[in-house]
């Protein structure tokens, strides 16, 4: 059983889900997921979970993000990326200097309307599957964060912007939202995951470079479940404690405070995820099988 997370750099073409069944026939994995879809118009960092790591996924799917993205000003299309067809092209009269500050207004908290064209439902319905019948309906706004907004390269009409920002971020909508305060339109024209949390693509590994190495390498390439976890705060058990949690019993455990907690053994293994509450109630959330070997 093989218990642990992959850092892949995803290729352009291959949808995630490609990816993570190519990732697990080359581990011989019985079970895997991954932690935050890019489209097969993206590259870049994939979290591919295997065994007991497929249940960590949230606490990695709520991470902030950081993207390369490509933006194409002067032009807006039906998907809002370039897999749709434009529905409106303008000249493009935009200077450095006019972007500048036109980007500082995305800064920080701001609205986002969900597109069309995404795995959102609406009375149990894709989003994109309305969209492909020419349907659209009303979507509420959402408010994200978006942390860090630098421009990379200047070159109209495309332009290179690094960004960094909360989970449910659409980086589509953030490219068409720059267009149209522009006056020009715009459309994300290529993108990038560089990072997620604390994991970065320069520790991540390709496909092609997987099916060269042997089993052996592959496995070196994984990261365990305690740095999986690493990030969060540790509450550690005895193994009575850890008996009581897992029959699903509340527990009191002195000095925590209210949030989500790495749960772990005096030797640092894994016993799951739990919750605190304000009164230092510990109750189980995700817990890992009696003997992970991760």
């Amino acid at each position: 059983m093989i218990d642990g997370a992959l850092l892949v750099d995803k290729p352009l073409g291959l949808s995630s889900n490609a990816v993570l069944q190519k990732a697990k026939k080359l581990f011989g994995a019985a079970k895997a997921g991954h932690a935050g879809t890019l489209d097969p118009l993206a590259s870049g960092l994939l979290l591919v979970l295997f065994g007991e790591a497929t249940k960590f996924a949230g606490p990695l799917l709520d991470a902030d993000k950081e993207y390369v993205a490509t933006v194409k000003l002067g032009e807006r299309t039906t998907t809002g990326d370039a897999e749709g067809e434009v529905l409106e092209a303008k000249p493009v009269d935009v200077t450095q200097a006019s972007l500048l500050p036109v980007l500082e207004r995305f800064r920080g908290e701001i609205e986002q309307v969900p597109p069309m064209h995404s795995a959102l439902k609406h009375k149990g319905t894709p989003l994109y599957r309305l969209a492909r019948r020419g349907q659209e309906v009303e979507r509420a706004p959402r408010r994200v964060l978006i942390s860090e907004l630098e421009l990379v390269k200047f070159d109209t009409p495309s332009v290179v912007l690094r960004i960094v920002c909360s989970k449910g971020t659409y980086v589509r909508v953030l490219a068409e939202d720059i267009g149209e305060a522009l006056g020009c339109g715009a459309h994300l024209a290529g993108l990038r995951r560089t990072a997620a949390g604390r994991f970065r693509i320069e520790d991540a590994v390709t496909l092609e470079r997987l099916e060269k190495i042997q089993m052996a390498e592959r496995v070196q390439r994984l990261r365990s479940l305690p740095a999986l976890l690493e990030g969060l705060p540790r509450a550690e058990l005895g193994a009575v404690e850890e008996a009581r949690l897992r029959q699903g019993q509340a527990l009191k455990v002195s000095g925590l405070h209210p949030g989500l907690y790495a749960v772990v053994r005096p030797d640092g293994a894994v016993i799951g995820l739990g919750s605190a509450d304000s009164e230092g109630g510990l109750k189980p959330l995700r817990l890992t099988r009696a003997h992970p070997n991760g």
